[in-house]
C-alpha cells in the first residue's frame, strides 16, 4: 500500500474500518443518508457512534438521488460501489 495514502486515512467507523474517503465515494455514487451509507458499507450499524460523523460528512448539500427524482428518473438505478 502507498504510505502517503495510509497517513491520510481517517476512520469514520472503527467497528467496520470505514474511512471518510469511502463515505464520500458512496455519497458521490448517490447515498444521501446515513441509512444509505449503512446499506452500502455497514458504517453506523454496530455501535452507532459514527452516525453523527456520517451525517456531518453528508452535510445538507446536493443529493444525486433527489436530483434524479426531480428529473423524473428512477433513483435507485445507480449501483453503489462495494465496500473496500
Amino acid at each position: 500500500m502507498n504510505p502517503a495514502r495510509e497517513v491520510n486515512r481517517v476512520f469514520v467507523c472503527s467497528c467496520f474500518g470505514v474511512t471518510e474517503e469511502q463515505v464520500r465515494r458512496h455519497a458521490e455514487a448517490g447515498a444521501c443518508t446515513p441509512r444509505q451509507i449503512a446499506s452500502a458499507c455497514k458504517a453506523g450499524t454496530d455501535c452507532g457512534g459514527c452516525v453523527r460523523r456520517i451525517q456531518a460528512l453528508l452535510g445538507r448539500g446536493d443529493c444525486p438521488r433527489r436530483r434524479l427524482i426531480d428529473e423524473g428518473e428512477p433513483p435507485l438505478t445507480a449501483k453503489l460501489p462495494e465496500a473496500a
